[in-house]
């Protein structure tokens, strides 16, 4: 939910602890009805409430085009974390003074990348997503 932030993935004593305990959760403001509209229509487009197969036709592209551009990655030498059928593919670059310089030649390229390094990650495991 990009334009929210996130989810709570879990069992339901995992989700409704982090929901009382959370301070984003506490002192947060509310969604936006707008977004909770969108979340609302994506996620019943996934299930097929729809009436089509959109959503399940969206879903299996996306998977196609992951495995596909993490098997391009893996060809190019790069080393990769996550599941290999995963969307979000942790690109390890390693070394931090490589974040800059590679978060903007992505951008050069119309590649929409996150990066992390330290202190959201330790020192010599910096990485782009």
């Amino acid at each position: 939910f990009g334009a929210v932030g996130g989810y709570i993935a879990g069992d339901q004593a995992l989700v409704d602890r982090v929901r009382y305990t959370s301070a984003a959760m506490l002192y947060g403001t509310a969604m936006a009805p707008v977004c909770v509209s969108h979340i609302y229509y994506s996620l019943s487009q996934i299930m097929g409430r729809d009436g089509t197969d959109i959503g399940q036709h969206k879903i299996l592209q996306l998977r196609q085009n992951s495995i596909y551009f993490r098997e391009r990655l893996a060809e190019m030498g790069l080393q990769m974390y996550g599941d290999y059928d995963s969307p979000v593919i942790p690109i390890m670059l390693y070394n931090p003074a490589k974040i800059a310089a590679f978060s903007r030649l992505c951008l050069d390229r119309g590649l929409a990348v996150v990066v992390a390094g330290f202190p959201a990650t330790p020192l010599i495991l910096s990485r782009a997503r």
